[in-house]
């Protein structure tokens, strides 16, 4: 077993699921731990400059090995968290070896398969070595694959005096999966010209765009009367949910959407006749189209509270981030040494939008641009998460190349 395979494997088995109903930051204390072993890590490497405030956020510097001072700082970031929609408690990883395209069987007692029937692109890692969970967890390469490329990839920079770079910033932040991810990072004193989040999914990827964001609740409460002379008195709260949920656009449901097209994501109801609660989440990549999505359901809410004068309907909107390729799209050059990198490493690039949102959207608009590349894993968010050790290999070996691009130019 290889040092990167060995420090991914040591890391995931540290449990750090968020928990998007603390207050705190982070999160959930075992972030503490991971936090405190990375940083361990970072120092025995040798890096310099290695801090973890009190908010959890590391941040370290691999000084410059070139004599031209004008390279610019540049920094790559990665998150410490998994999502709590999913166990990452107990997670016990398996090394499939020599992958052979057939159904591996994750837990033979729960009948857990991890089949190419249901994910074609296993058949894309065939002869590959595939680190898969035990079918009862995720496996936490989002984003602990990223975490782990960034510091073998600077570890071996730091072995490797030949290949010349600038200087290399480095973090590494909490509660990335409940959207806080970015709250305290301090982008002042990261002081980097731009970065790289390393937070994707399939080698290739490479991406600058992502969905505008926003999240919504109502809260409707209607009038229980009991059904027996409920006649012009009841008002069914859950039946205005329904109706409300009617109104919005079939068509912009999350199952029949794809590449740049947004949705409304009924996320969770709960309640009874007299109480009902919804929860929304609204994604776009075009803002327009984000800011009518967002109207539309602004109109639906008012119309239902004409409808219904006896009941009460609130809504509380709040966006959560932004597309980043506004603000990417002025250094566009930053996407096109990543894309150089990959090709110089016989890496296709594949460039889209991301479907979703990482810190680099956000730290973007707090103004250090961050394009986000991939970290390898497939799957990610469920017991069906599976890496191959390949793909990291290659993530690693791209920070690197970009790293050394950066300083030839």
């Amino acid at each position: 077993m290889n040092s990167l395979t060995k420090r991914f494997i040591k890391y995931i088995t540290i449990s750090t699921d968020s928990d998007p109903n603390s207050t705190t930051c982070p999160s959930t204390k075992e972030q503490w731990d991971l936090a405190k072993i990375i940083v361990e890590d970072l120092q025995n490497i040798g890096l310099e400059d290695v801090t973890l405030d009190e908010n959890c956020y590391i941040m370290a510097t691999l000084p410059s090995n070139c004599e031209d001072k004008s390279i610019p700082t540049i920094g790559f970031i990665a998150h410490m968290d998994t999502a709590p929609s999913y166990s990452g408690v107990g997670i016990k990883p398996r090394i499939v070896e020599n992958y052979d395209g057939k159904d591996i069987i994750l837990n033979e007692k729960e009948n857990i398969i991890l089949s190419p029937n249901d994910f074609g692109h296993l058949k894309n890692y065939i002869g590959q070595d595939l680190i898969v969970t035990d079918g009862m967890t995720l496996l936490g390469a989002d984003d602990k694959a990223g975490v782990t490329e960034i510091i073998e990839a600077v570890k071996y920079l730091k072995e490797h005096p030949e290949i010349k770079h600038g200087e290399i910033r480095i973090g590494f932040t909490p509660d990335e999966e409940i959207g806080n991810g970015a709250n305290h990072f301090d982008v002042k004193k990261f002081n980097c010209k731009f970065a790289y989040t390393v937070d994707g999914g399939e080698i290739g990827e490479l991406e600058y765009e992502n969905f505008n964001a926003a999240s919504a609740t109502v809260k409707i409460t209607g009038r229980d009367i009991h059904p027996g002379s409920a006649k012009n008195s009841m008002i069914n709260s859950i039946m205005l949910a329904m109706e409300l949920h009617s109104m919005l656009p079939v068509e912009q449901r999350p199952e029949y959407t794809e590449k740049y097209e947004g949705f409304f994501l009924l996320d969770e109801i709960k309640g009874n006749v007299e109480n009902t609660t919804v929860e929304y989440i609204i994604r776009d990549h075009s803002m327009k189209k984000f800011n009518e999505k967002k109207n539309l359901l602004k109109a639906a809410v008012a119309y239902l509270q004409v409808k219904y004068k006896d009941a009460q309907i609130k809504l509380e909107l709040k966006d959560s981030y932004y597309n980043m390729r506004e603000k990417i799209e002025p250094v566009i050059e930053i996407v096109k040494i990543a894309k150089k990198s990959m090709e110089d490493l016989g890496i296709k690039p594949l460039i889209s939008p991301i479907r979703g949102g990482t810190d680099g959207a956000r730290l973007s608009y707090k103004g250090l641009p961050c394009p986000n590349l991939f970290t390898g894993g497939h799957n990610f968010h469920g017991k069906f998460e599976y890496i191959p050790i390949q793909s990291m290999e290659k993530a690693r070996d791209l920070i690197i190349k970009i790293a050394e691009n950066i300083a030839k130019q």
